[in-house]
């Protein structure tokens, strides 16, 4: 049985742990691998996957992204595809997949066949950057109703009255974004990171991941310390870049692994 996202977060707390959730570009670095990847991250640590969903006006996302997201549509990825390989990859592994991607392929899809399809996938939730909370009641009440998740946005430039909202619209976990920019791999985390996190947690009991910039196992020990989850995206992508087949696999596991290092919290969250 797939775990839900609140399952997953809280059996890596009940461990110590900080959830691992790697962003996948769904058809990079080949246009089939995303099943075999997605089994093999999970096998060497990932607790949860975003699945992301290629579009070719990417906002909120850095130059290694879009690029991931570029070899994918010349590939001929499309939502089906995304959906195919979600059902693929929930044959080979039970950790929750969530889909991550731009509000118009969605509304284009057409939200009532999107959420069937993707409850239908084994699919366990969305992740829309360029959907405010204010704008996506109907998307998350028709998703709520295929027993999925949407979670929102917060950022260090969002109001207390901004977080207070994505708070209460978010379900699964609230992504926390890192950086005042795009995604895309960072030496060092922002000073201001920890303040922003604690501002966050004022307004949600449910868990945080934070994501955009965290690019190793450091990085994870680093926000472990104030949140439940990281998310890792242009890091892994740019790992994978150029890789085929076994060599693919054998990357992303190397890559999951290290990471797993910095997932291990000596304390407990929050502790200083």
């Amino acid at each position: 049985m797939v775990a839900t996202i609140a399952d997953t977060f809280r059996r890596a707390a009940q461990a110590r742990r900080t959830a691992l959730i790697p962003y996948v570009t769904v058809g990079f670095p080949e246009l089939n691998c995303t099943p075999g990847l997605i089994a093999t991250l999970a096998a060497y640590g990932a607790d949860l996957i975003e699945l992301g969903v290629p579009f070719s006006d990417p906002t909120a996302d850095g130059p290694v992204i879009q690029h991931s997201g570029q070899v994918a549509l010349r590939a001929g990825v499309t939502l089906e595809h995304c959906l195919a390989a979600a059902a693929a990859s929930r044959k080979l592994t039970d950790v929750p997949l969530v889909l991550m991607g731009y509000y118009n392929p969605f509304l284009q899809f057409g939200w009532d066949r999107l959420m069937s399809r993707a409850a239908a996938a084994g699919v366990v939730g969305f992740i829309v950057p360029d959907l405010p909370p204010e704008e996506g009641v109907e998307f998350s009440e028709q998703a709520a109703a295929k027993g999925l998740d949407v979670v929102f946005m917060a950022a260090p430039t969002s109001s207390d009255q901004r977080l207070n909202l994505v708070g209460r619209k978010s379900r699964g976990f609230v992504y926390c974004v890192t950086v005042k920019g795009v995604t895309g791999q960072r030496r060092e985390l922002s000073p201001e990171l920890p303040a922003f996190l604690a501002r966050v947690r004022c307004f949600t009991k449910l868990p945080l991941a934070a994501g955009f910039g965290i690019s190793s196992a450091g990085h994870v020990q680093e926000v472990g310390r104030y949140v439940d989850g990281a998310v890792v995206g242009s890091a892994l992508m740019a790992a994978l870049d150029g890789t085929t087949g076994d060599v693919t696999l054998e990357v992303a596991a190397s890559f999951i692994g290290e990471l797993s290092k910095g997932a291990v919290r000596s304390d407990p969250l929050g502790a200083s």
